[in-house]
Order: C-alpha cells, then sequence, then structure tokens
C-alpha cells in the first residue's frame, strides 16, 4: 500500500513539473509574440506601450489611474507611454463625461486601425497552433483554461 502511495505522489510530482514546463512554453511564446505584434503596430515604441493599446483596445476608455492598474505599470510609466502614444495620434485624452475634473484616455481611430493590424499577425500564429483540430478539443481545452484560470464569463 506504501509503495502506491509514493507511486502516485512520484506520479502527481512529475504531472506538477510537465504542467509547469507547458506553462512556461506558454508564457515564453506568448511574450515573444507579444513583442512581435508590438513592433508591427509601431516599431519605434517600446512593447510596453503596445500593452496599453491592447488594454484601451480591448476595455474601452478609462483613466490613467486604472490603466496604471489593470497593466501593473506604475504611473510615471503609463503618463509616459500615453504621452508617446498621443504624440504619435494613436491615443487621445478626453473629459470624462461622468467626473468633468477626470481625463479619459482612448484610442483615436488610427490607433484601433493599427491594433487590428498588428493583432491580425498575433491571430494567426494562434489559428496555425489549433486549425487541426476538431471542434471537441477545442471545446474541451477552452474549459480546461477557464478552470485552470479560475474564469467564467455570465
Amino acid at each position: 500500500m506504501k509503495d502506491n502511495i509514493k507511486n502516485n505522489d512520484a506520479t502527481r510530482v512529475q504531472l506538477e513539473l510537465d504542467l509547469g514546463e507547458q506553462l512556461n512554453v506558454i508564457i515564453s511564446a506568448s511574450h515573444a509574440l507579444n513583442v512581435r505584434t508590438a513592433a508591427r503596430f509601431d516599431p519605434t515604441l517600446q512593447p510596453a506601450a503596445f500593452i496599453i493599446v491592447r488594454w484601451l483596445f480591448s476595455f474601452g476608455p478609462t483613466s490613467a489611474t486604472a490603466l496604471s492598474e489593470s497593466t501593473a505599470m506604475d504611473r510615471s510609466s503609463v503618463s509616459r507611454l500615453v504621452n508617446q502614444l498621443k504624440n504619435l495620434g494613436y491615443v487621445k485624452s478626453e473629459q470624462s463625461p461622468s467626473d468633468r475634473r477626470g481625463v479619459l484616455v482612448s484610442l483615436t481611430e488610427l490607433g484601433q486601425q493599427r491594433t487590428m493590424d498588428a493583432l491580425k499577425e498575433k491571430e494567426n500564429a494562434f489559428y496555425e497552433r489549433i486549425e487541426k483540430w476538431d471542434d471537441s478539443k477545442l471545446e474541451t481545452f477552452i474549459e480546461l483554461l477557464k478552470d485552470f484560470n479560475c474564469y467564467r464569463t455570465k
């Protein structure tokens, strides 16, 4: 009985190590793809600027404070990057309709178009990995990721 428990523990440890390895592959590949996507958006910008652009594209206008919190960047970095993006015509600042003292940052039309163009490359890279999967395998993968990420939509 003890040998069986030890074997099960060893199997579990190896499975967890294998999982860690695969997660590292995903994280590393995703980071490299994000850097390439950022360069496609605008090669003169730091990849961190594209994190802001991508957030605005996904979630819409927001304050610099919310951008800082949601991207885990300090306020000064966000401010500097937003100013660069403004100077290049990718983002704009407007007075908040709900709080006249507040300012909302949002993508311009140019920023939205450049983001969509840049994301096509990223979408293609991920699509190539799943294109031969049947719907059942893709559904299972999505469900497992939702469980792993503790993320369930409505």
